[in-house]
């Protein structure tokens, strides 16, 4: 008889999910800030879906850059724009790099720039992580 009172009671103190943040590595803000209106606003909707814990609209992971790596796309008449990203990671979603390109290829330097801060975001993870067990 108590069974759903009990039901009702657990699931009214049910938490929300927790938002996840996104950090910006590098100059990728501005970068994105500079895209084109429309753009822009695709990927803050995309990034708005990563923070509750859903999948963006247009995505595909980036193994050759690093685990975990995924990219957000987009295009107009004039150019594709990615930003590539690190997966949630203790509510956290790490923007690497974001850039246009007129061809399907990614350019070498922005594919060693995205490897680049994802090395340095690792580095300084581990580094914090090292910071915590000794406080």
């Amino acid at each position: 008889m108590y069974l759903p009172a009990i039901v009702a009671l657990v699931s009214d103190q049910a938490e929300r999910p927790k938002y996840a943040t996104v950090v910006w590595e590098g100059d990728s803000r501005e970068v994105l800030q500079a895209f084109p209106e429309d753009v822009r606003q695709n990927f803050g909707f995309e990034l708005w879906q990563l923070q509750q814990g859903e999948r963006p609209r247009d995505y595909r992971p980036l193994p050759s850059i690093g685990t975990g790596v995924l990219e957000l796309r987009d295009q107009d008449e004039r150019a594709w724009y990615r930003v590539i990203y690190l997966s949630r990671i203790n509510d956290v979603i790490y923007v690497l790099h974001c850039f246009e390109k007129k061809s399907r290829e990614m350019p070498r330097k922005d594919f060693e720039k995205a490897k680049q801060r994802l090395k340095a975001l690792k580095a300084r993870l581990a580094e914090e992580k090292r910071h915590e067990k000794r406080s």
